[in-house]
């Protein structure tokens, strides 16, 4: 089955995630240069947290909106201010993000805060083994993969005024300690023995912080970039909820894990035949990436690679919890919260062959 999809999935807009129109094109006149209404909008399908519109104008211009969903929210959840301030200062810098027009925090105007970008037109791939392409073409979409994640590393968040989108130390301390208490504290989804053995293990083989603090965009991967429709280049990198500042190298390993994973588990790659498919092995990717960002090695990777694992082990334990509270009803949900054991098994087997 083919998954290479134009950036077009649309649908017409929900009526509980409608809004004002003409106040919106009223801001745009004043804050988007150029900009001439009226708009045409449609939602894109997903399950973004961050509801997400596509703006079409007469002039065949589009734009993307993100904005906060309506009603109570969760305190430091769905902040698009981040959102817009990382892309912001990224796209200064010359990386691959959509040109962000501007941020509107009055809720007045449609009700939540929200920032405005351009749409980029081009390719999502959804599946790391880039289906149906050339030999040669695929191993050139991973190299631009690689490049552009060491671009985003070699980045000084001081120098591009970010020094304070995160705290500079401890990242994969707070995150192993973070996602250990969600996983625990989750009565309702049961308990997984890996999972168990896991929260102990990653507690006692903690590497030291590497004290390098990066902007770190916290779910790198190909699906959540836009491709060119005909070179192999990265147009844009979307989806920056997750960003902070943090261990790069943690950040390169939850988009290396895809080398450790199946073939159907979260479109892994192990199992395929790399030379006959042109996919570059672990070893040549971590090559890449550490020459890119001068390094002489990737630290902890072996640890960093079970943190991965059971932090996404841990992020499906939570999507039990809520089908047992009633709170995820979905046949996508229930599919995707039966991975868990498998997930965690995979990751005690990582842990215990892990070379630390």
């Amino acid at each position: 089955m083919d998954r290479t999809q134009a950036n077009s999935g649309t649908k017409p807009v929900s009526e509980a995630l409608s809004f004002d129109t003409a106040a919106l094109e009223r801001w745009m006149a004043a804050n988007v240069s150029g900009f001439a209404g009226p708009i045409r909008v449609s939602q894109f399908k997903g399950g973004q947290s961050n509801p997400t519109y596509r703006l079409d104008t007469p002039s065949g211009r589009s734009f993307v909106l993100r904005r906060k969903p309506p009603g109570k929210l969760l305190s430091g959840a769905h902040a698009v201010e981040r959102e817009a301030r990382v892309m912001s200062a990224l796209g200064q810098q010359g990386f691959p993000v959509p040109h962000v027009h501007g941020l509107c925090e009055d809720e007045e105007v449609i009700g939540t805060p929200f920032f405005l970008m351009d749409m980029v037109e081009g390719r999502i791939v959804w599946e790391a083994s880039f289906p149906d392409m050339s030999r040669d073409r695929r191993a050139a979409h991973f190299d631009a993969m690689n490049a552009t994640i060491a671009q985003l590393h070699v980045l000084d968040p001081d120098a591009i005024g970010l020094g304070d989108y995160g705290r500079a130390t401890g990242f994969v301390e707070r995150q192993v300690a973070r996602w250990s208490k969600q996983y625990e504290g989750d009565v309702e989804a049961g308990r997984v023995p890996a999972m168990d053995w896991l929260t102990a293990w990653l507690r006692d083989n903690l590497p030291p912080d590497s004290g390098d603090a990066r902007v770190v965009h916290g779910d790198f991967r190909c699906d959540n970039m836009i491709f060119h429709n005909e070179a192999s280049e990265v147009l844009a990198v979307l989806d920056w909820e997750l960003s902070t500042l943090g261990d790069p190298t943690a950040d390169f390993v939850y988009h290396l894990m895809m080398y450790r994973m199946p073939a159907g588990m979260f479109t892994g790659l192990a199992g395929l035949d790399f030379a006959e498919l042109g996919i570059p092995t672990e070893e040549q990717y971590v090559a890449a990436y550490c020459r890119r960002t001068g390094r002489a090695f990737l630290p902890h990777l072996d640890y960093l690679i079970v943190f991965v694992m059971f932090r996404i082990a841990a992020i499906l334990h939570g999507i039990r919890g809520r089908l047992a509270r009633g709170n995820a009803s979905s046949a996508h949900a229930e599919a995707t919260a039966a991975l868990t054991e498998p997930l965690a098994e995979l990751a005690r087997a990582e842990a215990l062959a892990a070379r630390l």
